[in-house]
C-alpha cells in the first residue's frame, strides 16, 4: 500500500478542510501561538487507549533531530513504519494487538519529534517466553523515575501471538539462518552500484527513482526489526547465566570482539586513511590548516600524497558514503555529500600512535571473549541442559548482534539513494533560485515533489522558507523524554539549554548503564557535534550527547566514552566493545554536568562516572 500523503497536515483560514490532510494538530501549534506559524507540517499521531506510553529512548539516537517533511513522508511513513508493521504482525506476535495498518503504533510523531511506542515494546516483553515487561523497562529506561508502572491488561496476553513468537525464537536460538539478510545486503549494494548518472535524468525520472526504493525500504526495515529483536535474545540469556554464576559483569566481555560489525568498519577504514596522513609531511600540514574545505583543497593539490589520499577517500565514500549524522533523515548531510565530515574524524585519528590500531584492540577483545566463553562453558559442565542453552545463546549473539548492524547498513544504503536522487532535483531548483540549497527540497511533501517535477508547484521559495523557519524553531525545543496519555503542546516545551543543570564537582558520581567493561581515567572532552571534534586528543574521554555511525570513528582516538542517552544495543555500546574501550551510556545530562577538561574515571562494568 502506497499512501503518498500520509502524515502531512495543513492549515487554512477556513474552519472547513479543503482536502483530507488539511487538519492541524493542536498539540503541535499550541493555543498560545508562541511558535512560528506554518501552513503544513507532519501530523501528530493519536494516543489511543491501548498505546498511551511513548518515549524518546532509542529513537532519539535514530532521529535525534526533528525529521524533515519529505524524509518522514517518503521514507518513514511509506517505508519504514510499514516494514515495522510487517515484522510485528508476521514475526513478533502482534497479530491481535490492534495495530493500525496505515499508521501503526510502533513509532510516531509528537510535536515535530519522533517517538517510540513504549507500550508496544513492553508487549514484546510480555509475549516473549522467558521475558517480562520489567525486562524491557530495564533495557530501555534503567531506573528512570518518570517511567509509568506497568499495568497488565487481558489483551496483552495472546496464545496466537506467543505461538508466533515461539516459532521465531526457534529460529533465533536454533537455525539462525540469514538468507534474508544476505539478500538485503546484495540488493543494497546493487542500489548503490547501479546508480545512474543522476545529472542526465529528467525531473520525473529522479522522482520515479526515489519512489522505486519504497518497497525495498519496507522489506529491509522488516528485517532490521527482526534482527534487532533477535539481537536482544542471546545477550539476555547470557546475562542471566552469568548472574546465576555470580559473574554478572562477565556478560559484557562475552559480547565484545564479535567481528563483522558493520558500524565499526568505517573506523577501521578511517584508521588506514589516518596512517597515510601521519606518514606524509605535506598531508599533515594540510590537515593542520583545518578540515573545513579540506576535501576541495586536497583535490586541487599537486602533491602526489594528496592525490593518493583522495583516491582512497573516494573508494571510502563509495563503500561508506551513505553514513553520517542523522542519516535516517534524507535532509541530513552524509559522508558522501560532505566528505569533510570524514576528514574531521581522520584528523583526530592521525594524532594517535600506531599501537592504538582498532584492529589490534578488536583482536584483543576477541581473545578475551573466547577464553571467558570456554571458562564458563566448563563451569556449566555439571548441568548439560544449562550448558547447551548457554552455548546456543553465545552462538545466537555472535550471529544477531552483527546482524542488527548489517541490517541497518543495508537500509541506510538504500535511503541514501533516495536522498541522492531528490537532492539532484533540489540542486536544479536551487539553480533556478526556487530554494537556497539542494537539501532544502526536503521541506516539501511527496505530493509537492510531484508538482515540482511537473512544473506545477507555485511559491516554492515561500513554502520552503516558512517550513525551514518552523524546522529551525523545532530544533530549539527539548522534547519530553516520556509521553504517557497526554501530550503537552510543543509551545510549552522547554528550550534546549533552558533547564538549570548543576555542574558536577570532584567526588560526584554519575550513574549510567554499563556498556563495555574496563576502568579508565583521563581528561573529559565534551563534544556536541561529530563534525567538530577538534578538542579531542588521543586518550581523552569522549563525552557525547548520543552516538551513531558518524560519532563512532572518534572512539578510536578516545580512551573511554560516556554518552547522555543510549539503550542496550546502541551504537556506542556495540562499537566500543569492538574497539575495546570502556563505555557508559544513559549517563543523563553528562554533557552538561561534566566540566570540559575535568579529570574523570569511567567504569564501564558498573556504569559509574566519577569526577576526580
Amino acid at each position: 500500500m502506497l499512501l503518498c500523503h500520509r502524515g502531512s497536515v495543513g492549515l487554512t483560514d477556513s474552519t472547513e478542510p479543503t482536502h483530507p490532510f488539511n487538519v492541524w494538530s493542536t498539540r503541535q501549534r499550541g493555543s498560545d501561538m508562541t511558535g512560528p506559524s506554518v501552513s503544513r507540517w507532519i501530523a501528530d499521531n493519536e494516543l489511543g487507549e491501548r498505546y498511551p506510553f511513548w518515549t524518546r529512548a532509542n529513537v532519539g539516537e535514530v532521529l535525534p533531530e526533528p525529521p524533515s517533511p519529505l524524509g518522514w513522508d517518503m521514507v518513514w511513513e511509506n517505508g519504514v513504519l510499514s516494514g515495522w508493521y510487517d515484522c510485528a504482525i508476521n514475526r513478533l506476535g502482534y497479530d491481535d494487538a490492534g495495530l493500525d495498518p496505515d499508521r501503526p503504533e510502533v513509532s510516531g510523531m509528537f510535536g515535530g519529534y519522533a517517538y517510540l511506542c513504549a507500550t508496544g515494546i513492553r508487549l514484546f516483553g510480555v509475549r516473549t517466553p522467558g521475558m517480562t515487561a520489567a525486562d524491557i523497562d530495564m533495557a530501555y529506561f534503567g531506573d528512570h523515575p518518570d517511567v509509568p508502572r506497568y499495568v497488565e491488561e487481558p489483551w496483552h496476553h495472546s496464545e496466537s501471538g506467543s505461538a508466533t513468537l515461539g516459532a521465531w525464537l526457534g529460529w533465533v536460538m536454533g537455525t539462525m539462518e540469514q538468507d534474508e539478510l544476505e539478500a538485503d545486503r546484495l540488493d543494497g549494494r546493487a542500489a548503490r552500484d547501479g546508480r545512474p548518472d543522476l545529472g542526465a535524468m529528467s525531473d520525473a525520472e529522479l522522482v520515479a527513482r526515489a519512489r522505486s526504493f519504497t518497497p525495498l525500504i519496507r522489506r529491509m526495515f522488516n528485517q532490521h526489526i527482526n534482527q534487532s529483536g533477535a539481537a536482544s535474545i542471546g545477550p539476555g540469556a547470557i546475562g542471566a547465566v552469568c548472574a546465576a554464576l555470580g559473574q554478572p559483569t562477565s556478560a559484557l566481555t562475552l559480547f565484545a570482539g564479535l567481528g563483522g560489525v558493520d558500524s565499526a568498519a568505517p573506523s577501521y577504514a578511517m584508521w588506514e586513511l589516518s596512517r597515510q596522513v601521519r606518514a606524509s609531511s605535506g598531508l599533515t600540514a594540510a590537515f593542520e590548516e583545518g578540515t573545513a574545505g579540506l576535501t576541495d583543497r586536497l583535490r586541487s593539490s599537486n602533491d602526489p600524497d594528496a592525490s593518493a589520499l583522495i583516491t582512497e577517500l573516494d573508494a571510502f565514500l563509495v563503500e561508506f558514503g551513505s553514513r553520517g549524522p542523522n542519516e535516517w533523515d534524507i535532509h541530513a548531510h552524509t559522508w558522501e555529500t560532505d566528505p569533510d565530515l570524514v576528514l574531521a574524524a581522520v584528523d583526530r585519528m592521525r594524532l594517535a600512535d600506531d599501537e592504538r590500531s582498532p584492529l589490534t584492540e578488536n583482536a584483543s577483545r576477541e581473545a578475551e571473549r573466547e577464553a571467558l566463553s570456554a571458562q564458563l562453558v566448563e563451569a556449566l559442565a555439571a548441568d548439560p541442559e544449562a550448558q547447551g542453552q548457554f552455548q546456543a545463546a553465545l552462538a545466537s549473539a555472535k550471529v544477531f548482534v552483527p546482524g542488527r548492524e548489517r541490517s541497518k547498513t543495508n537500509i541506510i544504503r538504500v535511503i541514501h539513494e533516495v536522498r541522492m536522487a531528490l537532492w539532484e532535483l533540489g540542486r536544479r531548483a536551487a539553480d533556478r533560485g526556487d530554494i537556497d540549497e539542494a537539501r532544502d527540497i526536503c521541506m516539501l511533501f511527496v505530493d509537492e515533489i510531484d508538482q515540482l517535477a511537473s512544473g506545477e508547484l507555485a511559491d516554492t521559495r515561500a513554502t520552503v522558507t516558512e517550513r525551514q523557519a518552523y524546522h529551525d524553531w523545532l530544533m530549539t525545543l527539548e522534547p519530553p523524554f516520556i509521553i504517557n496519555g497526554d501530550v503537552p503542546a510543543n509551545t510549552e516545551w522547554p528550550r534546549k539549554g533552558q533547564r538549570q543543570i548543576e555542574a558536577a564537582v570532584a567526588g560526584d558520581v554519575l550513574v549510567g548503564n554499563p556498556g563495555c567493561p574496563g576502568t579508565y581515567r583521563g581528561r573529559a572532552r565534551i563534544v556536541l557535534e561529530p563534525s567538530d571534534p577538534t578538542a579531542l586528543e588521543p586518550g581523552d574521554i569522549l563525552v557525547a550527547p548520543m552516538t551513531d555511525p558518524a560519532w563512532t570513528p572518534l572512539f578510536v582516538t578516545a580512551g573511554a566514552v560516556v554518552v547522555d542517552v543510549g539503550a542496550a544495543l546502541s551504537h556506542a555500546i556495540i562499537v566500543s566493545r569492538e574497539l575495546g574501550i570502556p563505555c557508559v551510556v544513559s549517563a543523563t545530562d553528562a554533557t552538561s554536568r561534566i566540566p570540559d577538561g575535568a579529570e574523570i574515571e569511567v567504569n564501564g562494568a558498573t556504569g559509574q562516572v566519577t569526577i576526580l
